[in-house]
């Protein structure tokens, strides 16, 4: 009889093996050895989090802050190792959601 267990822990073997998740390993690491790039990704995130926070929060979009983190990226991708990065990181983050998706669409009918 198979187990959901196995087959999630061969899933996550599999995805770790993943062009997607040893570029965006790479890329991370990559990041760790620049500690100046690091700090300014670092600061990306935190303002492009905060624009989320408020987005979900109030409903609409802080210009403001909308506007700081738009800045931060459009200095950053003239960089090439944080090029490197943000597209590591978003094609790692599309085969995470699409795997999310499989998952929730098989079980929809009992999660409503």
């Amino acid at each position: 009889m198979m187990n959901v267990y196995d087959t999630a822990n061969r899933l996550a073997a599999e995805i770790k093996q993943s062009e997607e998740y040893v570029n965006y390993k790479m890329a991370r690491e990559a990041l760790a050895l620049n500690s100046d790039l690091k700090k300014k990704i670092g600061e990306f995130e935190v303002a492009r989090y905060e624009a989320q926070l408020t987005q979900m929060q109030t409903g609409k979009e802080d210009v403001e802050k909308t506007n700081k983190m738009k800045e931060l990226y459009a200095e950053l991708i003239q960089i090439d190792d944080a090029k490197k990065y943000f597209d590591a990181e978003m094609k790692f983050n599309i085969v995470l959601a699409d795997v999310n998706k499989i998952i929730g669409e098989a079980v929809r009918d009992v999660m409503q």
